[in-house]
């Protein structure tokens, strides 16, 4: 049992040590100079993410670290210029050296959010990035932004990562065209000279004849859990979508019987909906027609049939969603194809067939009303609302054989709940045709009739 014991102690002691190694790329950390710290930037810069950068930088010259990089992989910023500019004089005269790195492959840094590599003491770029349409240029107090000639080149267009090299972004001790892992940005560090003090973040080393690459350690941090659920829900796509979904299911939550758990989820997505929203640029028409659309489109879920104002609410939603954002931000085909469908669906089918199913009554045992008398409430053409017996049903009449308010029906079949019905006289069909036949073909009335002719002859 001691031994088993000292096993788990000093298992226990070496996990740590294992994790950090692991973080580390697997490679033998530089043991004499400071870590440097990676923060990842993805998405929309907006006041989570920016307020994250500057935690980050703040936390890196806390922790004695030598250089933060800043991995980027965004689209823009929806914070105000006022902020940008805060946010670039903070990452250019921070303690430390704060570096910029649009990685991996494939990520972009463009509008407000690529101008911040001209605040970076250092710039590095991976393969098939796009930098550009950095739009108006910044201008932060006493700072200046080095972005060259491709301030004005990429005010209005993107490059690709040879030409940004070529333009003056790429700013790091590296003879790679491009950097395509985070630890040759680190590697790429080594030498800098910053506020007079040389960066260390690499050493070589000669083994058996072989020159190998030692890097310091480094320390990748990230948004906490609840910035990052926030900064996530702060993107078009997923704003827009918790959006509508909130809306329908708080409508689908007005046909039920008191408080359950849709109209709890619906609240939970309208908050956070509404913040998405809140941190983006939104046209405020273009909400509240979103809004109304989803209210019109519940006129037909009350009488459980999509007719016209349910045609007018998908027409009002997709009005309001292809011009909801603005500052050109705009939701994809697919986004937008997915809330759509997901509109229809539940306006044609799904609440619908839900108030059939919640306010119905039993369908057993009805058919005593074929051959019954009633009185057209609403005009039957070819769909409306008879009274039959005192009770209101709906109906359904032949198209060629409508009935007008207040005209008398006979009841002919039943689907569903539905009563299929015609006029008193001059029907597309008989109703006699809707009751139960003997075996001989005949309906009940006229078996019984030929019965009684049968017996009639026989006495005589």
């Amino acid at each position: 049992m001691r031994r088993l014991a000292i096993v788990i102690l000093l298992a226990t002691l070496a996990a740590p040590a294992a994790r950090a190694f692991a973080q580390d790329g697997g490679t033998a950390a530089n043991q004499g100079a400071a870590p440097v710290d990676v923060f990842k930037v993805t998405g929309l810069i907006d006041p989570v993410l920016a307020d994250g950068i500057d935690k980050a930088i703040d936390r890196a010259v806390k922790n004695g670290s030598q250089a933060l990089v800043i991995q980027m992989n965004s689209k823009g910023a929806v914070v105000s210029r006022a902020r940008m500019e805060r946010l670039a004089q903070h990452i250019a005269t921070s303690e430390i050296p704060v570096a910029i790195w649009v990685g991996p492959s494939g990520a972009r840094a463009t509008g407000l959010a690529g101008q911040l590599l001209g605040a970076a003491a250092a710039t590095g770029i991976a393969g098939k990035t796009k930098i550009g349409n950095f739009g108006e240029p910044l201008a932060p107090a006493g700072v200046t932004m080095r972005l060259g000639d491709a301030a004005q080149e990429l005010r209005g267009r993107t490059v690709g990562s040879q030409d940004a090299r070529q333009l003056g972004l790429v700013r790091i001790g590296s003879k790679d065209p491009t950097i395509e892992i985070v630890k040759n940005m680190i590697a790429g560090l080594d030498g800098l000279e910053y506020n007079g003090r040389v960066l260390d973040t690499a050493i070589e080393i000669v083994q058996d004849g072989t020159t190998q690459q030692q890097l310091t350690g480094a320390r990748f941090t990230d948004l906490g859990l609840t910035d990052r659920l926030f900064h996530t829900v702060a993107s078009p796509p997923i704003a827009y979508l918790l959006f509508i979904a909130a809306l329908a299911l708080l409508i689908f939550e007005l046909y039920t019987a008191g408080v359950g758990l849709a109209g709890l989820i619906g609240a939970g997505c309208l908050v956070l909906g509404c913040y998405g929203l809140g941190a983006l640029p939104v046209r405020g028409w273009a909400v509240g027609m979103i809004v109304a659309a989803m209210l019109v489109s519940a006129v037909d879920v009350q009488v459980g049939i999509p007719r016209f104002w349910t045609g007018v609410g998908l027409l009002g939603n997709l009005v309001g969603a292809l011009w909801l954002f603005r500052d050109g931000f705009m939701l994809s085909w697919i986004t937008l194809s997915v809330g759509m469908i997901a509109i229809a669906l539940t306006f044609i089918v799904g609440m619908p067939s839900m108030v059939r199913t919640r306010f119905a009554t039993p369908t057993i045992g009805r058919e005593w009303m074929i051959g019954e008398m009633g009185e057209a409430v609403i005009a039957v053409d070819p769909e409306g609302i008879v009274e039959v017996r005192g009770a209101q049903w709906r109906a359904r009449a032949n198209r060629a054989t409508p009935v007008g308010r207040g005209d008398k029906v006979r009841v002919v079949g039943i689907d569903g709940v539905t009563l299929e019905v015609e006029p008193e006289s001059g029907g597309a069909r008989d109703y006699r045709e809707r009751r139960p036949k003997t075996d001989d073909g005949l309906v009940d009335g006229d078996a019984l009739a030929s019965d009684e002719s049968a017996s009639a002859s026989g006495t005589n």
